[in-house]
C-alpha cells in the first residue's frame, strides 16, 4: 500500500470521472490553463505598459521678502511691513509609458492653486498681488527598482508655466509690473518612490519644483509635495498553453497473437521536496537555471512511469503578509507546472496549489527554519510495470 495526499487523491478520482466526459467538456475544463500569466510576461508588461494618474498634496512658492520691499520702495513711498500666503492645496493629472525597467516618459497639467503677497508703506500706500500657477508638463523619468513592489524614481523635463497675477490696492499704477500674466517654459524636476498596491494600481509619493514668475520677477520656485495613485492600462499576456499533438488515425489492426499474461501494473507515489532557494531568485517566480536542472532529474527518474496526476505546491516562510505569500507560492507553484509541460508532460494531469505560510514545516522564528519553510513540492501519482 502508499500513501497519497489528500489533494492528490482527489484529483485522481476527479480524473477517473473526467475520462467518461466528452471532449467538449475536457475542452472546458482546460480553459482556465489558458488564462495563467507567467512571471515573465507580468515583468515584460510592467516594463512597457502605459499608465495614468492623479496626485494631490501641499503646494507652496518661495517668495523673498525683503527683497520685493526693497523693490517696491520708492523715493515718495517706503514700504515699512509686508505679508505673504505662501501655501494652497495643489493637484495634477499625468499620463506616461514605461519604456523599459529603468526608463519612463510621463506628460502631465497641474494647478498648483493661489498666493498672495501684500506690502504697506509708512505714507499709507499698500499693494497686494494673488497668483494662481498652473501649467501642462513633459518629463523623462528614471526608475530605480528596490524590490518587486518598490521602486525609486527621479524626473527631469520642461514645463510651461503661467503664473495668473492680479494685483489691487493703492499702488497698482505706481508699483504693479506692467507685464505678470505671460506663459513661459520653465525646468521641472522631482524626486519620489512608488509601490505597487495590487498587479494594476500603484501609491506614488512625490516631491516637485518648477521655476515660476512670482509677483514681482521671473525668477521665482514652486514646488507641490504629492500622494497619487497610478493605474496600469492594458493587462499583460496570457502564458502559451501546451496543446498535445493530434492523435494519430486508425489502422486496421493485424490478428492478435496469442495473449501473454503479463505483469501487473504496481501502483506507486513520488513527493519530492525542493528548497526555494534552489529554484527562484529572492522573491521571484522565474525557475532559474540550477532549478530547471533539479526538475530534469526529477522527470528523468520518473521514465518508465505511467503518470496520472502530478501535483506543485508552492509555500513561504512568514516574512511578509498573508495575502503576499499565498500568491507568490501559487506563483511558484504555476512556474513549476509550466516548465514540466514544457518537456512534454500533459498539462491536463498536472495540477498546481499555493499554500503560503499555512503548512510550515519548520520553526518560522529561526533563519534555518524559514529556510526550510520556503520550498515547492511536487507529488507524483501513477503506475509502474514491473518484471520479474
Amino acid at each position: 500500500m502508499f500513501k497519497l495526499t489528500a489533494m492528490a487523491a482527489a484529483l485522481l478520482a476527479s480524473q477517473a470521472v473526467m475520462a467518461q466526459s466528452t471532449p467538449m467538456a475536457q475542452d472546458s475544463a482546460m480553459a482556465p490553463d489558458a488564462m495563467i500569466t507567467t512571471e515573465s510576461n507580468l515583468e515584460a508588461w510592467n516594463n512597457s505598459a502605459a499608465y495614468i494618474g492623479a496626485a494631490i498634496g501641499r503646494s507652496r512658492v518661495d517668495i523673498d521678502d525683503s527683497a520685493a520691499a526693497r523693490q517696491l520702495t520708492t523715493p515718495l513711498q517706503t514700504v515699512n511691513s509686508w505679508s505673504s500666503d505662501e501655501k494652497d492645496v495643489g493637484f495634477k493629472l499625468f499620463a506616461g509609458k514605461h519604456i523599459n525597467r529603468y526608463l519612463a516618459v510621463e506628460a502631465g497639467y497641474f494647478d498648483l492653486g493661489e498666493f498672495s503677497y501684500t506690502t504697506r508703506t509708512v505714507q499709507g500706500g499698500s499693494l497686494t498681488g494673488d497668483v494662481r500657477i498652473r501649467g501642462v508638463n513633459a518629463d523623462l523619468i528614471g526608475k530605480l527598482p528596490v524590490s518587486q513592489r518598490f521602486m525609486l524614481f527621479a524626473r527631469a523635463g520642461m514645463a510651461y508655466v503661467k503664473a495668473d497675477t492680479d494685483f489691487s490696492g493703492s499702488r497698482v499704477n505706481e508699483a504693479a509690473p506692467g507685464e505678470h500674466n505671460e506663459g513661459k517654459w520653465k525646468p521641472h524636476f522631482g524626486v519620489g518612490a512608488e509601490m505597487s498596491l495590487s498587479q494594476k494600481l500603484s501609491l506614488r509619493l512625490e516631491a516637485e519644483r518648477v521655476r515660476t514668475r512670482d509677483f514681482l520677477s521671473d525668477n521665482g520656485k514652486a514646488d507641490l509635495y504629492s500622494l497619487a495613485l497610478v493605474y496600469k492600462l492594458g493587462n499583460p499576456a496570457p502564458a502559451p498553453v501546451y496543446v498535445a499533438p493530434p492523435a494519430p488515425a486508425p489502422v486496421e489492426a493485424a490478428p492478435a497473437p496469442a495473449p501473454v499474461a503479463e505483469p501487473a501494473p504496481v501502483p506507486t507515489s513520488e513527493k519530492v521536496s525542493f528548497a526555494a532557494e534552489a529554484l527562484f531568485d529572492f522573491d521571484k517566480a522565474i525557475v532559474k537555471p540550477e532549478g530547471k536542472a533539479a526538475l530534469d532529474d526529477l522527470l528523468g527518474k520518473l521514465e518508465g512511469m505511467n503518470t496520472e496526476v502530478m501535483v506543485t505546491v508552492g509555500h513561504t516562510d512568514s516574512i511578509g503578509t498573508d495575502a503576499y505569500n499565498q500568491k507568490l507560492s501559487l506563483r511558484r507553484a504555476e512556474a513549476v507546472k509550466a516548465y514540466i509541460v514544457s518537456k512534454g508532460v500533459d498539462q491536463s494531469r498536472v495540477y498546481t496549489e499555493g499554500k503560503g505560510e499555512t503548512q510550515p514545516v519548520a520553526d518560522n522564528g529561526t533563519s534555518e527554519g524559514r529556510s526550510k519553510n520556503r520550498r515547492v513540492t511536487v507529488e507524483v501519482v501513477g503506475t509502474r510495470t514491473v518484471t520479474k
